[in-house]
């Protein structure tokens, strides 16, 4: 064997390596972010609960009888500035661990990168009618929607706010070009159709690294749990450990 070829094989094994490296680091790296922002979340739910205890009682009726809330009644928060936190997502089966939040507009840097999920600006908001669309990583960033190609259908997706629990239900998945954005529409894929559901979005790469296509999974709106009620069943219903 030459030196040269010695030389070449020494090259290639030392490049293995150092793509290995970067791989096991690069996952070790969006396990450490995704187990912090998963923290964060996990406090911003439990502030707003906090905030839930302290609140004053409803307004009494003149008869000395708690004003009887609308139970028909959707709260539906208004869309907040850029960059702000509003609502967290979970998925159960992705683990009872999984939880991110969710902060408004999907700039690459301010938000995708410090492991949000991004909510498209002026899409629908948690239960409003039309297309509540959000855009996750599923490399690098803590990757919050890396598992997102395992969704089942009927699985809960779930959006917490201050007024409670949003709960979707997952139906389906396609894979489009970046230049797709009509799954963005108030009615996914339809053009020129005026909303007539509540529909959630998720849009992130596929495959992973890929930035030339888009997996995209769309689930509607099932019911909406107020924070008086406490939590939902759907949030505990078939999690993984």
């Amino acid at each position: 064997m030459s030196v040269i070829s010695v030389f070449g094989e020494l090259l290639l094994t030392a490049g293995m390596v150092m793509l290995l490296f970067v791989s096991w680091q690069m996952w070790f790296g969006d396990m450490i972010i995704g187990s912090q922002k998963q923290a964060e979340a996990a406090a911003l739910a439990q502030q707003w609960q906090t905030q839930a205890e302290e609140a004053p009682t409803p307004a009494e009726t003149p008869t000395g009888e708690p004003e009887p809330a609308d139970p028909a009644a959707i709260p539906v928060l208004a869309e907040p500035e850029p960059g702000a936190e509003f609502g967290i997502m979970y998925i159960p089966r992705f683990g009872p661990d999984w939880q991110f939040t969710i902060a408004n507009g999907t700039a690459k840097k301010a938000i995708l990168d410090k492991g949000h999920i991004g909510h498209y600006e002026g899409s629908a908001m948690p239960g409003a009618d039309g297309n509540m669309a959000v855009a996750a990583h599923r490399w690098t960033s803590g990757a919050p929607f890396d598992p997102v190609d395992r969704l089942v259908v009927g699985d809960a997706i779930v959006i917490q706010t201050q007024d409670g629990w949003y709960t979707y239900r997952f139906r389906n998945v396609e894979y489009v070009q970046d230049t797709a954005i009509e799954v963005l529409n108030p009615v996914p894929q339809q053009v020129d159709l005026s909303a007539n559901g509540k529909y959630l979005t998720l849009t992130s790469c596929a495959p992973k690294l890929n930035m030339l296509e888009r997996i995209i999974s769309y689930a509607v709106f099932e019911e909406f749990t107020p924070t008086s009620a406490g939590p939902p069943a759907s949030l505990t219903e078939g999690v993984s450990a």
